[in-house]
């Protein structure tokens, strides 16, 4: 191989026309260490994406368990007692407890219901809350 006057080959100590092109060890170690580091935060990333998608999947269930009772309360022609009761639903494959409070309000005719759902996850943490209002029929 040919080379400028002064300056050294390219090839090195190799014999002519034996150059060596590639990657040295360094370089390949560098590129694998980055190539773990994108990797490690793309898994990172993924799984974030998919406890965000459970969490609100159980949040839009706990939501339709809230709907569900506070919807009975239209349709019973009994008068919620005023006090705190507790049960669990199954909506979709995921069971649920629900606690909901019924108070009385300044209309007489009507009655404050608050309803809270929990998951099994985290029995202590109302994964929803909704209230409504039953109304007494005459």
């Amino acid at each position: 191989m040919m080379t400028a006057p002064g300056r050294p080959s390219q090839c090195g100590r190799r014999a002519p026309g034996h150059c060596a092109r590639g990657f040295t060890l360094i370089e390949v170690l560098v590129a694998l260490a980055i190539l773990a580091v994108a990797l490690a935060a793309a898994v990172r990333a993924v799984s974030i994406a998919a406890d965000g998608t459970l969490e609100l999947k159980e949040r839009l269930l706990a939501t339709w368990v809230a709907q569900d009772r506070l919807a009975s309360y239209a349709t019973q022609p009994t008068w919620p007692d005023v006090g705190t009761r507790q049960g669990s639903a199954k909506e979709a494959d995921m069971d649920f407890a629900w606690r909901e409070t019924v108070s009385g309000t300044p209309n007489p005719r009507l009655r404050r219901v608050e309803v809270q759902v929990f998951s099994p996850r985290a029995p202590t943490h109302a994964v929803a809350t909704m209230i409504g209002f039953a109304a007494q029929n005459q």
